[in-house]
């Protein structure tokens, strides 16, 4: 019985450090940095989403990756809408501390490519289809 849970639990662990090793290998970044930019374009990805999209999307994510997704959600009054990508890129420096500007995009860039690997093209083109113009832009961009 312990192995079984415990088995479990590795793969859980797994398949999210795929992720991580998928934004890695992208930015050249350590892990942690890796995951703090997964952490905070996954966030202010969920919040321009509709509820039903967000909670979509969410169903596709691995179990500890959707944990950090769902952290801290608040889903009353979203999405926020805004248009441009400056607004989102802003947000993503909110939701990850002392990242620089520069590096703003490259973070999206690498967090967006991981998400099309790894989720349905139909859920991407759902996402893709609830994002202002310029944001979509740095979706596509990494397809």
């Amino acid at each position: 019985m312990w192995s079984e849970t415990t088995d479990v639990f590795a793969q859980t662990v797994d398949l999210a450090g795929h992720w991580i090793d998928d934004i890695t290998a992208e930015t050249g970044w350590e892990p942690r940095r890796a995951l703090s930019a997964l952490r905070a374009v996954l966030h202010v990805l969920r919040d321009r989403l509709s509820v039903e999209e967000a909670v979509d999307l969410g169903a596709q994510l691995p179990l500890l990756v959707r944990g950090l997704y769902y952290e801290g959600w608040r889903p009353t009054g979203q999405p926020l809408k805004y248009r441009h990508k400056e607004d989102f890129l802003q947000r993503v420096a909110e939701h990850f501390p002392g990242l620089e500007e520069i590096d703003r995009e490259f973070a999206v860039r690498a967090v967006f490519k991981t998400l099309a690997r790894h989720v349905t093209p139909g859920e991407v083109e759902d996402v893709l289809n609830q994002l202002p113009m310029d944001v979509r832009e740095l979706f596509t961009a990494t397809l």
